[in-house]
């Protein structure tokens, strides 16, 4: 924490300034935002959720914290049951809701992926669209 005075009580506020703007910067370094990884999940799965993971390391390479929900709710959820599908749209939207923005990922747009874009455009989400090789279009 900045302090006004140095260790012999004078009042420095050169090196309080100095300290001040080193405290700020570094926490504006521990801030990383909340992004929502849309990309495509049926289809080619294998292929997909290498994708998938890719997009995502790129987001924690770009100092986010990714939120893939196609990659986290497969795992316990069956995406070919309508009813489980549904759920796990809905959860998806959910944690939409923690994140800043929604990154939309490759060429292919899915039918998840049209809804999930929709829900952001309504919501007010900032989207951004990447391809697959991770270049902002």
């Amino acid at each position: 924490m900045a302090k006004k005075y140095n260790s012999e009580g004078y009042y420095d506020p050169t090196a309080y300034e100095a300290t001040k703007r080193i405290e700020k910067h570094e926490r504006k370094q521990r801030y990383r935002p909340i992004v929502f990884v849309c990309s495509p999940y049926s289809g080619d799965t294998v292929h997909n959720i290498e994708m998938a993971r890719k997009y995502c390391r790129f987001a924690v390479d770009t100092n986010c914290i990714p939120i893939a929900p196609h990659l986290f709710f497969t795992q316990f959820l069956d995406d070919t049951v309508p009813a489980e599908r549904k759920l796990g749209m809905f959860m998806g939207k959910v944690l939409m809701g923690f994140c800043r923005e929604v990154w939309v990922f490759g060429d292919c747009i899915s039918k998840g992926m049209t809804k999930e874009i929709r829900h952001a455009e309504r919501t007010g989400k900032r989207i951004r669209y990447f391809t697959e090789e991770l270049v902002e279009k």
